[in-house]
């Protein structure tokens, strides 16, 4: 199993109350940054292969990681010109091998739980969401019987079943499509979208089903608002912001 966490945004949204630093070094309690919590529980959970692909601040990145050697980086020049699918790209050697891989963002918490869920299912190509959070989602899934049909900030609440979390989780065989897929996106320009476009191009061709799995009663956040962060503290049992 590989796991490549895609870390280069800048996170606009929350960067007034991170004095410049990246979303996934945000200081969650216990002497623990969001990015060394996720790759610790990684390798506590055996996963050895790690890659982060990094632009804004990768220095702050690599300075947060410099006790986990087996971390692999990768570096988008042009983290401020293009999305994460280019992030992503530049990480495709990483990806390149054919192997299980999971795909997440670098500013998703994910409870110990929950990352053994996502761990251990064997479908693929699967998408994990919360159908609990449908009023307050912010990128929106609309799928039946676990297929996605519809994604986008813009869905209705009637389109809407739950929020997608941030995280895929792909075999092997799916992977050396998505290498190949990705590639031929980055030759046309098309480096402005998220790496879950590739994903979403098969439910616009209609190719082969997208599945989506509910993470239903597992925490989960991702750090887009200082409220998420909040709800992060609190499920860690701080109750108090850390400055």
């Amino acid at each position: 199993m590989k796991v490549l966490i895609l870390a280069a945004g800048r996170g606009t949204r929350i960067s007034r109350y991170l004095s410049g630093n990246p979303k996934c070094t945000v200081n969650i309690g216990g002497g623990k940054e969001l990015i060394q919590y996720t790759v610790e529980t990684l390798l506590k959970k055996g996963v050895t292969q790690i890659a982060i692909a990094l632009g804004y601040r990768a220095d702050v990145i690599r300075s947060s990681l410099k006790a986990y050697p087996q971390v692999q980086y990768y570096y988008n020049p042009f983290f401020d010109v293009t999305n994460s699918i280019a992030s992503a790209w530049f990480a495709r050697d990483f990806l390149a091998g054919g192997e299980e891989t999971m795909i997440m963002n670098g500013d998703v918490y994910l409870e110990d739980r929950l990352m053994d869920y996502i761990l251990a299912y064997q479908k693929s190509p699967v998408m994990f969401a919360d159908g609990t959070r449908k009023l307050e989602a912010d990128y929106k899934f609309y799928y039946r019987n676990h297929i996605l049909e519809k994604y986008g900030k813009e869905l209705s609440e009637e389109e809407t079943s739950g929020e997608y979390i941030g995280v895929g989780r792909f075999d092997g065989p799916f992977m050396q499509w998505f290498v190949k897929e990705m590639n031929r996106r980055i030759q046309v320009q098309d480096h402005a979208g998220w790496w879950e476009n590739v994903v979403y191009g098969l439910v616009e061709n209609h190719e082969q089903p997208v599945f989506v799995e509910e993470i239903n009663g597992m925490f989960w956040a991702e750090v887009d608002y200082i409220e998420d962060y909040d709800r992060i503290l609190k499920f860690r049992g701080i109750e108090k912001r850390i400055p």
